[in-house]
């Protein structure tokens, strides 16, 4: 990478953190192809970014944004993953990290908040919005089907009332 390189990654890099909510640190410490592009996969599914870069053009990157707390973690072969939504992207870097022992969580930001790693592991515990938004039509549609369903009920038992009676006036009449 040549200087204008460098200067364009970083102004990028600058946009992308001013403009994102959530940004974790991971440490790499010699993940294979197959596991790298695993993960990847597994990120962009959520709808977030995955990107190794050097520790001082991601750190030329932070300085002025919201995020600039987690400059103390890029140390090492690190890579940093962003997203508007913060559950999907840590329940991803998580799970992959339980599974290969060569990803390692640092840590990360959530606005101006700066996570640990045992922050990031917390929030990846909480249920996505995909989840919650579920839960809650779940909890929405669950008490109208039950107030359709008692509406139904008198309908229901006064036809049954009515045809028993009918049917009993016939033999009646017979």
């Amino acid at each position: 990478m040549d200087r204008t390189e460098k200067r364009a990654f970083v102004e990028s890099l600058s946009k992308v953190f001013g403009s994102t909510s959530m940004v974790i640190v991971t440490q790499n410490l010699g993940l294979t192809v197959a596991d790298a592009t695993e993960l990847r996969r597994n990120i962009r599914a959520v709808g977030a970014t995955y990107r190794v870069a050097k520790n001082r053009l991601v750190s030329r990157a932070l300085d002025g944004t919201q995020f600039d707390g987690i400059a103390p973690l890029l140390k090492g072969p690190t890579a940093i993953s962003w997203s508007d939504e913060p559950v999907g992207v840590a329940k991803v870097l998580v799970e992959f990290a339980k599974k290969n022992d060569k990803l390692v969580v640092l840590g990360g930001a959530l606005g101006n908040q700066t996570l640990t790693a045992d922050s990031v592991k917390a929030l990846a515990s909480l249920p996505s919005l995909d989840e919650l938004r579920a839960q809650l039509v779940g909890m929405i549609s669950t008490p109208a089907t039950r107030i359709a369903g008692v509406t139904q009920a008198p309908a229901g038992q006064l036809a049954r009332v009515l045809g028993a009676y009918a049917r009993t006036g016939d033999t009646e009449a017979a």
